[in-house]
């Protein structure tokens, strides 16, 4: 990682961002959104980027196999247009996402189970992963009057952090900064006001390791411990980037679809899976049951717009005890995955045999997590 920005710096800099974001108020979403789709892919395609699109590429091959090499180099490449799109979209919520103007903008798809959930007599956990605009969801739902808290983690420049709390806050989206979330969650919790993870990020050696993509992959117990403890309702969704060049003809079922706004941002609040406590509470290990649930249904969310992923990030960079050990698969993990109401032996299989090459390669390399 590079040096921090020395503190004199942090509100030169704000303004400095705020100037270049103004940059695309002044021109418009659409044309915004093209040149961004430009820049992103050009970014992407330089040569001091090689590193990470062939990282894109390696996880791209692992999850989505039916994929040609071509086309993993292109979902690649798009991931970043996605992601510099992202910025003009971020740019534009506070002006175009408000009470009068978010439905032309957003479609619904699916959200009576999600309803029926944050209205239930019991508190409710929304995740989502980096696919499609992550903040999005959380943001409509509050929108919508629900009291929204997301956990997130605070920028390091402190003017730009303190920007980004206060335009989220005026449409009722409270960010919790995510070193202070473990005290401030279960108040919030007990007093049922949703709150949500973005929860596809590696959590370290100490996570637990259920499957994602059929590779063991190291998930927050922090998430499954405050549903187990305050017996929630867990929401899987995302929002999902719509055709913006043509009129999307897609179906949606169970909810509604927003006219055509005309400038480009259209989305789609896509809900995959709700569970609750009664489908954990007679599971051999619940914790283990719910996260890796969750990450089912984030992988099966990504499946559906693999191009608004970030495929670049380390998701699989830490790896369980046995292959840092050099050890053969644990009996024990063997039983938790087989425990998995979902998992079959072509799954398992799969899963230990993966599991087994990355031992091989961390051992030959003399490493304890994947470059």
């Amino acid at each position: 990682m590079g040096a921090k920005l020395p503190q004199a710096l942090h509100t030169p800099m704000f303004w400095l961002l705020r100037s270049g974001l103004s940059l695309p108020l002044v021109a418009g979403p659409r044309p915004s959104l093209e040149m961004a789709r430009t820049l992103g892919r050009t970014f992407a395609q330089l040569p001091t980027n090689r590193k990470r699109i062939d990282r894109a590429c390696g996880h791209l091959a692992l999850a989505c196999p039916e994929f040609s090499e071509d086309e993993r180099r292109e979902h690649a490449v798009r991931s970043y247009e996605h992601l510099f799109m992202l910025g003009v979209e971020i740019a534009f919520a506070p002006r175009l996402m408000n009470e009068d103007g978010w439905i032309r903008h957003i479609e619904l798809d699916n959200m009576a189970t999600c309803m029926r959930a944050i209205f239930a007599d019991r508190p409710a956990i929304l995740i989502t992963g980096h696919c499609g605009n992550w903040e999005l969801t959380a943001y409509t739902l509050a929108l919508l009057g629900f009291p929204m808290h997301a956990v997130y983690r605070p920028l390091d420049n402190k003017p730009v952090d303190d920007w980004v709390r206060k335009t989220r806050s005026r449409r009722g989206l409270v960010l919790l900064d995510k070193w202070g979330a473990v005290k401030a969650i279960p108040p919030l919790l007990e007093a049922r006001s949703p709150v949500g993870f973005v929860a596809d990020q590696n959590a370290g050696d100490r996570g637990l390791f259920v499957p994602f993509f059929g590779r063991l992959a190291s998930t927050y117990k922090s998430i499954g411990m405050a549903a187990y403890q305050h017996r929630t309702s867990i929401i899987v969704g995302q929002a999902r980037r719509l055709g913006w060049n043509a009129r999307n003809d897609e179906a949606v079922t169970d909810g509604f679809a927003a006219p055509h706004s005309g400038d480009g941002i259209r989305y789609r609040i896509e809900i995959e899976d709700v569970f609750h406590p009664e489908d954990w509470e007679n599971q051999p290990d619940p914790l283990y049951y719910i996260a890796a649930r969750y990450r089912r249904g984030l992988e099966r969310l990504i499946r559906r717009a693999p191009e608004q992923y970030l495929w670049m990030h380390r998701m699989w960079k830490s790896r369980p005890r046995h292959e840092r050990l050099n050890r053969p698969f644990p009996d024990t993990l063997r039983r938790k995955l087989e425990s998995l109401p979902w998992m079959t032996q072509d799954e398992l299989e799969l899963i230990v045999e993966r599991s087994e090459q990355d031992r091989a390669f961390l051992a030959e390399h003399n490493m304890t997590r994947l470059p």
